[in-house]
């Protein structure tokens, strides 16, 4: 069956479909991994938008359950070069065009994905429709798709309630504003005990319980929006306790102290971005999924230092905080998908903590 990708600016590619023939409008962004496309698809950074994989063939080692970030997919819509129908991987246990077809994913594959991410980072990030409608009226459509705006992300992909995962070393509570599951996994890995508090959690509920530490997930949306939560956090930041976070944690613990964001011409998606840790001088490749970013001329040099830089166009990706232990990154630490270089930085809050307790 023919399938349509309509962006606001008028373009319209035309391809096949690929999961479920339902119609959905979305942003549109790119991302660049060659692997780990079930890592992208249950990644609930994606909340409200519709993901081009930008590596031309998606789909050849299959699905693997047990690489999935959360319990279910999040993007609106996801667009490929090639979808590999017949997967050859040992750990297997289905096709990605059943895994769309499951979730009510819609997609679309056999289009130019080069010309598309193109266009998006010439033009910038901009809403399409996906549909198999081949009767579209083009008049009708643009004014819809550029009405569109991702809202009440974090109130859609944060959990519903407490969870933990019981541990013998220092008490984390983990606020999820969307986590990916290896986020607990990594501190759960180093022995902790970690709570998984719902986005809105009061911080007088999670300080009540004494933790040795606080973590601050990823999650989607315009950190901006998210007012309630930015107050909490304020609240935090006047405590002792040591506070780690990682891409829209960063960003909100940034808004929460003063400094400001704003939204990415095309943001970084993808599992090779360099940054710079400036104050060892090395590089790590990360693995990231952003749209927004903290405005390093906003930062009060008081408050905070910039802790990484992004080798490829300077913006901030990490921030260390003057007399208190705090420190956060915009890129992801945990990976998966993306290569782990940075993983030491879960060691780092480790330590955090244990010198706290001294």
């Amino acid at each position: 069956m023919k399938a349509f990708l309509i962006l606001e600016d008028g373009h319209v590619f035309e391809g096949t479909s690929i999961g479920s023939k339902r119609e959905i409008i979305s942003e549109i962004v790119f991302n660049t991994s060659m692997t780990g496309y079930l890592e992208v698809l249950t990644d609930p950074s994606y909340t409200g938008q519709a993901v081009c994989m930008t590596y031309p063939l998606i789909g050849n080692y299959g699905i693997c359950y047990s690489d999935m970030e959360s319990m279910k997919p999040w993007p609106d819509g996801y667009i490929v070069r090639e979808l590999s129908r017949v997967p050859s991987n040992f750990r297997s246990e289905g096709t990605i065009q059943d895994f769309l077809e499951k979730n009510d994913i819609p997609g679309i594959a056999g289009i130019d994905t080069r010309t598309l991410t193109k266009i998006l980072r010439e033009e910038g990030t901009m809403n399409g429709m996906i549909t198999t409608n081949e009767q579209y009226n083009l008049d009708e459509i643009l004014p819809k798709l550029k009405a569109y705006e991702v809202k009440d992300a974090v109130k859609k992909s944060t959990c519903s309630e407490i969870s933990h995962l019981p541990g013998e070393g220092f008490k984390v509570a983990l606020m999820d504003f969307g986590a990916k599951n290896n986020i607990a996994k990594s501190l759960h890995d180093r022995g902790c005990d970690v709570t998984i508090y719902p986005a809105f959690t009061s911080a007088e509920e999670i300080l009540a319980t004494n933790p040795d530490g606080i973590m601050l997930s990823n999650g989607p949306g315009d950190p901006k929006e998210c007012t309630s939560i930015i107050e909490e956090l304020k609240k935090m930041y006047e405590t002792d306790t040591p506070i780690f976070a990682i891409c829209l944690g960063h960003q909100l613990m940034a808004l929460a102290t003063g400094a400001d964001t704003h939204k990415m011409k095309y943001g970084h998606r993808g599992g090779n971005h360099p940054v710079k840790d400036l104050e060892s001088g090395r590089v790590y490749i990360s693995s990231q999924n952003h749209g927004y970013v903290v405005d390093e001329t906003t930062i009060n040099p008081d408050i905070a230092e910039v802790g990484f830089i992004n080798v490829n166009d300077r913006t901030v990706e990490g921030l260390r905080y003057k007399n208190k232990d705090i420190f956060t990154v915009q890129f992801h630490p945990e990976a998966c998908p993306g290569p782990q270089d940075s993983g030491v930085l879960f060691d780092e809050f480790i330590k955090m903590m244990e010198n706290r307790r001294k």
